[in-house]
C-alpha cells in the first residue's frame, strides 16, 4: 500500500507529531465530536475495544495513544474509508494493534461471538434518514444520516458485543439524547455517566457524551457541562 500522501488527501499530526492521520479533502472528515469522545472513553490495560463506524480510524489511532488498550477492532462498512483507515494504521505503524474491519456493523454477530470485546466506542450518525438536508456526497451522507443502520440498530449490536460489565461510549446530538438514553437502557447498557457539550455558556447543548455499563444498576452521574468557546473553529455546522 502507498503510503505517501495523494492529491486529494490533507494529512493531520497529533501529539506533536507522533500521530499523523490522513483525510480525503472532499469526502467525509472527522470533526471535534470525534476528539470530545476520544478524551471521554475509558479503557484500561488489556481490554479489547471496538469502533463501529470508525471512517479514516480516528479513534482507534487516538486512542492507541492515550490508553494502554490490548487491541482495537476498527468497522467501517464504506470501502474507500476502510482502505483510508488501514492506510492510517500502517503510516502511524499500529498495524499490531488496531485492525480494520470492512464490513457493516449491523452484521456483526455473524463474525463475532457474544461479549467478545470489553469496549464499544462509536461516533454514529445523528440524523434519521430522509431528515434534513442530505449532503449529495454519498460518503458525506452516510456518516450523518442513518442510511446505513439507525441508532437503535447500533445499540442492539454494541450490547451484543459486550459480556456483562462491559462499557459503551457514545457521542450523539443533544437533542436526540432521549432517543439515546431510552434505546441503551431497552438494551440492557444502562447509562452511568454523562456530559452536555455546549458551543459557549450561553448557549444551549449541541452533544452528549455517554458511558454505559450493561447488566449495571441503576445509578446515573451528571458531569459539569463542557463549554467550547465558539470563536475556535470547532463544530462541523452539518453535523
Amino acid at each position: 500500500m502507498n503510503l505517501l500522501l495523494a492529491d486529494d488527501e490533507t494529512l493531520d499530526t497529533f501529539f506533536d507529531g507522533k500521530l499523523q492521520i490522513l483525510q480525503k479533502r472532499r469526502g467525509y472528515r472527522f470533526s471535534i465530536d470525534a476528539i470530545l469522545l476520544g478524551q471521554f472513553i475509558r479503557i484500561r490495560r488489556n481490554e479489547k475495544a471496538i469502533d463501529l463506524g470508525t471512517g479514516c480510524g480516528i479513534l482507534p489511532l487516538l486512542l492507541s495513544h492515550t490508553t494502554k488498550a490490548c487491541s482495537f477492532v476498527a468497522v467501517e462498512i464504506q470501502k474507500d474509508l476502510a482502505e483510508l483507515a488501514k492506510k492510517n494504521v500502517l503510516l502511524n505503524h499500529l498495524d499490531h494493534r488496531i485492525s480494520i474491519l470492512n464490513q457493516d456493523f449491523r452484521d456483526l454477530k455473524k463474525i463475532f461471538s457474544a461479549g467478545s470485546y470489553d469496549v464499544v466506542i462509536s461516533n454514529p450518525p445523528y440524523r434519521r434518514f430522509r431528515t434534513g438536508r442530505v449532503n449529495p456526497l454519498m460518503e458525506k451522507a452516510i456518516a450523518r444520516h442513518e442510511i446505513e443502520g439507525t441508532i437503535e440498530d447500533l445499540i442492539s449490536i454494541a450490547s451484543y458485543l459486550l459480556p456483562s460489565k462491559g462499557r459503551c461510549y457514545l457521542i450523539y446530538s443533544a437533542s436526540r439524547a432521549v432517543d439515546l438514553l431510552f434505546n441503551l437502557r431497552s438494551q440492557g447498557l444502562e447509562p452511568k455517566r454523562i456530559q452536555f457539550v455546549h458551543p459557549h455558556p450561553d448557549e444551549g447543548a449541541k452533544f452528549i457524551l455517554v458511558e454505559s455499563i450493561k447488566a449495571s444498576g441503576v445509578e446515573l452521574k451528571v458531569l459539569k457541562p463542557l463549554i467550547l468557546d465558539r470563536t475556535e473553529k470547532t463544530f462541523d455546522n452539518e453535523r
